[in-house]
């Protein structure tokens, strides 16, 4: 029987606890990869990181707003 990658994971288990993993609803909504760091950055914090973390969600919504603002100039 093939383990799947998603029953692996490197680093700790802070997302095997939920009823999905980030990665999972990123792919099913076809999330892009700011945003999905965003996700993946706020679901792990008070897991992993702690505030580190939330400043990694911060520097991606920071991003994702300078970009929205330039294409929408």
């Amino acid at each position: 029987m093939k383990t799947s990658a998603l029953d692996v994971q490197v680093g700790g288990d802070h997302y095997k606890d939920g009823t999905i993993q980030p990665i999972q609803f990123i792919f099913a909504n076809k999330i892009g990869f700011a945003e999905g760091n965003v996700i993946k950055y706020v679901y792990r914090y008070s897991k992993k990181n702690g505030i580190e973390d939330l400043q990694k969600a911060k520097h991606y919504l920071e991003l994702l707003i300078e970009e929205a603002e330039r294409t929408s100039a």
